[in-house]
């Protein structure tokens, strides 16, 4: 059962590093898109924005996993995000770039709620840090190794060359998952119910904390987030100039935040990890006028600033999953959706209050952090398997 489990383990981190890919390789290849499409950046930068806001839809796709099986969930997620990835490679333009970016996004929204909800299904909670952790890893493998394949690609083939790369990788990601992974029909076979799901997790104080403990979080991440690069440059004259060297600090430090994240949230407690995690974040943020007058210090700052953000996000996911075990994939759905206000608003609120300097971002930040802290320690729910509230 445990190498069925690795199996699955195996096909599921596959199938999500094949899907970050599609969003990730945008950033450091704007330009080269804008190009190639002959478009502004500026078009480029609109299709991120339009394929984040997707991620409100998937909340109200998840009670399909709840109420039809966490494999069909996993089909429609990866049915989604290929018909993005085909449409630019047999039509390539400006609009299925558009098409591509948003399905991508929204592919990924729908797909990572049932993975989840399949982790949380079939491992003990007591080693589901470790499980969860191992998927995510495909969030930093993207950086280091995708991104890059990306970009050779990118040098010998059209703009849409990517797109086909992982039309390919896509559907052999898709044909493993409909092979290995096994129907799981509920017991009663209930019909599907979009709102009666949502609002039975939104009706639950300890479900709803959760939410706007990571929607915090991530808004706090984020006003720093956005701004770092203009503050270095404005500051001290310096840009990142090496994109691969930034690449590689920012994945590495994923990776790191991950395999701490897998190593503490088992043995001490998914809820200490975070808050770990949270002050870690916290004194990043209050060194950040200190350490930022180099870029060596630069560099440090912002792998210790990315590595903080990965202990907590890893962290709180095996925390989400079993708040509500009879509504998993609707629960991870609406907390992910919540990661994405938090970041929306961080993108939104980051630039004028960076006109008072970055102290006032860093103060905000800080705030949210603290916030997202007391908000931690507001989620009490029982845990099956130590029998009490916590």
């Amino acid at each position: 059962m445990k190498s069925s489990l690795n199996l699955k383990l195996g096909v599921f981190t596959l199938s999500r590093l094949v899907v970050n890919t599609a969003t990730r390789m945008i950033y450091p290849f704007l330009a080269v898109f804008a190009s190639g499409l002959h478009v502004e950046i500026g078009t480029i930068s609109l299709a991120m924005a339009v394929s984040m806001a997707t991620s409100a839809l998937g909340p109200f796709l998840a009670p399909i996993a709840d109420r039809r099986g966490r494999k069909t969930g996993m089909l429609i997620g990866m049915g989604i995000f290929l018909t993005g990835m085909l449409s630019a490679s047999l039509f390539p333009s400006i609009v299925t770039f558009f098409i591509a970016i948003l399905l991508g996004s929204l592919g990924n929204n729908v797909l990572l709620p049932p993975i989840q909800a399949y982790l949380g299904d079939h491992t003990p909670y007591a080693r589901r840090g470790f499980y969860m952790a191992v998927i995510e890893l495909s969030w930093a493998l993207s950086f280091i190794i995708m991104v890059p394949l990306a970009g050779l690609i990118l040098t010998h083939s059209q703009w849409n060359g990517p797109f086909i790369a992982l039309s390919v990788t896509g559907a052999i990601a898709t044909l493993l998952i409909w092979w290995l992974v096994p129907n799981d029909l509920p017991v009663q076979g209930e019909p599907v119910a979009v709102f009666a799901d949502i609002r039975k997790v939104l009706g639950y104080l300890p479900a709803v904390m959760g939410m706007l403990m990571g929607l915090s979080f991530i808004l706090g991440n984020e006003l720093i987030n956005v701004i770092f690069g203009v503050w270095m440059q404005d500051a001290y004259g310096l840009q990142i100039a090496a994109l691969g060297a930034a690449s590689a600090v920012i994945g590495f430090s994923e990776l790191g935040g991950e395999g701490i994240a897998a190593f503490l949230a088992d043995r001490i407690g998914k809820e200490r990890s975070i808050a770990a995690g949270i002050i870690l974040s916290s004194l990043t943020v209050i060194t950040l006028p200190l350490v930022g007058s180099s870029i060596v210090g630069a560099f440090i700052w912002l792998f210790l600033f990315y590595l903080s953000f990965e202990v907590v996000v890893i962290s709180a996911l095996p925390l989400m999953s079993e708040i509500m075990p009879s509504s998993r994939a609707t629960m991870m759905a609406l907390f992910i959706a919540a990661l994405s206000i938090g970041r929306a608003l961080g993108d939104l609120a980051a630039p004028p209050l960076y006109k008072g300097g970055i102290l006032v971002n860093g103060a905000v930040s800080l705030f949210f952090n603290l916030l997202a802290l007391f908000l931690l320690s507001r989620i009490k729910f029982k845990h099956p398997e130590i029998g009490r509230s916590t």
